[in-house]
């Protein structure tokens, strides 16, 4: 069957599933292929390759921290745990 089972798993449970440094090289790698996604972007828009750089170092910078804050502010909502 494709839907998994409703049993409420625990956090032992779940962090053998999944390590939190997996979790951080996931985050990286994503970031990574987001921020060339905007590099090439940029650089198609704006035809300088120094101005796509700068962009795509500020999304890169802005994005972490965002993508920081969301997580935190998720693991205080009790929804869905």
């Amino acid at each position: 069957m494709l839907l998994k089972s409703k049993e409420k798993s625990t956090y032992k449970e779940d962090s053998v599933g999944e390590k939190p440094i997996r979790s951080v090289a996931k985050a990286l790698s994503w970031r990574v292929i987001g921020t060339l996604d905007t590099l090439v972007v940029s650089y198609i828009l704006t035809g300088e390759m120094s101005v796509a750089a700068s962009i795509a170092s500020v999304d890169f910078l802005t994005k972490m921290a965002l993508y920081f804050f969301h997580e935190r502010l998720w693991n205080s909502i009790k929804w869905g745990k």
